[in-house]
């Protein structure tokens, strides 16, 4: 087993699969795993059928449910154990950016602004990328009843600014997979190639692609 970065995260968009490559990786590895309680959201049903009236209480929820399960993990054994989650904290504010008004968002940037302090950095970001069309299959296929409403246009929309945010990003070594080729969850050999890579990534952006 290379020599791992200790706290590992799996990002990417709706329906991606992060939480189930996460669930993978860390049996792959032996380490921690850290999922986020999105289905504990009482706000989300209602988001994806009116955007608008719910956006606001939607992402207080989510920021306040991720810190306060950051703060958890930072005073567990982070330190004595691999860990990896399933989502990054910093992304919070993507879907603030598409989704709240301007008065909504001054507020939300000055309460982001004071938790983000407060959080531990990851030492690598695996970032799942997929189509939206590819997303929307899978959205659909996974048979979540609030999730019906999601549309094609809303996901192209948060493909987009995920795209963006990577292709910006430099708060950590990242690792960026195309899963419309590249199924980790399911294929051990890719898996365990992805691991060997992970090994070998001390800084900057890299792509996977399977020996």
């Amino acid at each position: 087993m290379p020599d791992l970065p200790k706290y590992i995260v799996v990002e990417g968009p709706i329906g991606v699969g992060k939480t189930t490559v996460a669930e993978a990786l860390a049996r792959e590895i032996n380490a921690r795993v850290v999922l986020e309680a999105v289905e504990e959201n009482p706000f989300l049903p209602r988001f994806y059928k009116d955007m608008r009236s719910f956006a606001f209480q939607t992402q207080l929820f989510f920021l306040l449910s991720r810190y306060r399960q950051q703060q958890d993990l930072q005073q567990g054994e982070l330190f004595k154990k691999n860990t990896v989650a399933d989502y990054l904290f910093a992304k919070d504010r993507l879907f603030a950016y598409l989704t709240l008004e301007e008065e909504e968002l001054k507020l939300y940037e000055r309460l982001h602004g004071m938790l983000n302090e407060r959080i531990l950095k990851p030492d690598l970001v695996i970032y799942l990328h997929a189509s939206a069309e590819v997303l929307l299959d899978r959205v659909r296929g996974r048979g979540r009843a609030w999730e019906r409403a999601i549309s094609r246009e809303y996901l192209e929309e948060v493909v987009r600014a995920y795209n963006y945010y990577f292709f910006h990003f430099s708060e950590a070594p990242l690792m960026v997979v195309n899963t419309n080729e590249v199924d980790l969850a399911h294929n051990p050999a890719q898996l365990k190639d992805l691991v060997r890579r992970m090994g070998e990534v001390r800084s900057g952006t890299h792509y996977f692609k399977p020996a």
